[in-house]
């Protein structure tokens, strides 16, 4: 049972590490806890998957939990004055290629839930939002989704001022990378030691580290002597790409009030991808592409894991033009030959954790007394960003319930990935830029 008397480091500053810590502070004032990210949570650009100019935020899942669990976030977004600015109610259109709108559907239906959701055919789709997807790409679409009470946060904005929040109600904050967890010879967990060297100790850690996760516990695993500390196949960091494209007035007044968009597609076809409408001071309208790939690199000798390319800002911003095709792509299926024209820029891999499922690990480690896990994003998390802290602290005192103890377990179950579309399927050594050999 977590109490006052705990003290507890959070190591990693997004969504799953920030709501933690303020759910934390709020129901122990004066516990210790300490948020120890490698960039400042105010820094101008961070490697945190939370960390962008925005995110969607919709409650459309044919898994009914966490339908239910992004309502309840969906909720506060809407009604919490501290969250009530970040969240935009444009509403969201998804090209279905199987059942999943009706699977939507029934899911509200199910809960209980109230809302002009509706599946159209692909000539009504094409009548709505003054023709606006006309041109998008239907083939193998059966129906249309429409769902009014979906949108977008801006994410930095709402992550910098959660954070700011907590920091006011007495959380600390430490700017460090974490070089290794403080392990007994028993697994017992006490702590972590940064790359510098700097010792932090506390009752409980907890790794809400995104796609640094299993480069950490691995790290950890070899420092240690204790392989079973190390995430194996639960874990894998993954990359995905994101542009964006500054609207003049003229394009503007066309697209500025546009609904969050999707492609979903079949599992075997591979994952859905989106369109996000443009951010209301700067304009700028945001894909993200199909290509999710992970980074097999040695991080240690003999030891090989999917990491983040080994620069202090993961280097982020240094994209292929394989991937920054991705993004020409998403432009085309969404809006045909109407945006041909346009300059795609600001790209950018967002790296997050997956699981083979998409599930959450929201668990204590089961080889490390004193370390928990909440992380797994799987470039769906941010929507949560609202309640998902409190479920970390029910998992902290043994008040998770059945179902999403099952469903967020440490160890579980997991299907073969090859199963999942949204599960990462390429290597970024097979998508960078080739090296020029040859002299002019």
């Amino acid at each position: 049972m977590s109490s006052t008397t705990d003290s507890y480091i959070i190591v990693g500053a997004g969504i799953f590490g920030v709501s933690t810590a303020y759910y934390l502070i709020k129901k122990y004032p004066n516990a210790s806890v300490t948020l120890v990210d490698r960039d400042a949570y105010d820094a101008e650009s961070r490697v945190a998957a939370s960390w962008d100019w925005n995110k969607v935020v919709r409650a459309d899942y044919d898994d009914i939990i966490y339908c239910r669990l992004a309502l309840e976030a969906q909720d506060i977004f809407k009604s919490d004055p501290l969250w009530q600015p970040y969240f935009h109610e444009t509403g969201l259109i998804w090209t279905c290629r199987d059942d999943y709108g009706r699977a939507v559907i029934d899911n509200y239906k199910r809960l209980g839930r109230k809302a002009d959701i509706k599946v159209v055919s692909i000539e009504e789709a094409k009548k709505l939002y003054g023709g606006l997807f006309d041109n998008a790409d239907y083939t193998g679409v059966k129906e249309v989704l429409i769902n009014p009470t979906g949108g977008w946060g801006a994410a930095g904005d709402s992550l910098r001022a959660i954070t700011r929040k907590a920091l006011e109600l007495g959380v600390k904050y430490e700017v460090a990378e974490v070089g290794t967890l403080l392990l007994g010879k028993d697994g017992k967990c006490s702590g972590i030691k940064t790359t510098k060297g700097k010792v932090l100790k506390a009752t409980r850690t907890i790794l809400c580290a995104g796609a640094y996760t299993p480069t950490l516990l691995e790290y950890s695993a070899v420092n240690s002597g204790l392989p079973n500390i190390a995430a194996g196949f639960r874990i894998v960091a993954g990359g995905i790409t994101t542009g964006m494209h500054k609207l003049n007035a003229e394009e503007d007044a066309i697209y500025g009030s546009m609904p969050v968009a999707f492609q979903g597609y079949t599992p075997k076809q591979g994952p859905f991808i989106g369109s996000l409408p443009p951010t209301p001071v700067d304009r700028e309208m945001k894909w993200w592409g199909p290509t999710i790939f992970k980074n097999t690199r040695e991080v240690l000798p003999g030891h090989y894991v999917s990491s983040p390319p080994p620069k202090p800002d993961y280097a982020q911003w240094e994209v292929s033009k394989r991937l920054k095709d991705d993004i020409k792509h998403a432009n085309h299926v969404f809006y045909g030959k109407k945006t041909a024209d346009w300059k795609l820029e600001k790209h950018r891999i967002c790296w997050d954790a997956f699981t083979t499922t998409g599930d959450f690990i929201v668990s204590p480690h089961a080889a490390s007394k004193g370390l928990y896990i909440a992380t797994g994003g799987s470039f769906h998390g941010y929507k949560f960003f609202p309640v998902i802290g409190k479920y970390v602290i029910q998992m902290l005192e043994g008040q998770l319930s059945p179902e999403l103890t099952e469903k967020w377990a440490w160890d579980r179950q997991r299907p073969d990935p090859a199963l999942s579309p949204d599960f990462p399927r390429f290597e970024m050594k097979d998508l960078v830029d080739p090296v020029r050999t040859s002299k002019l």
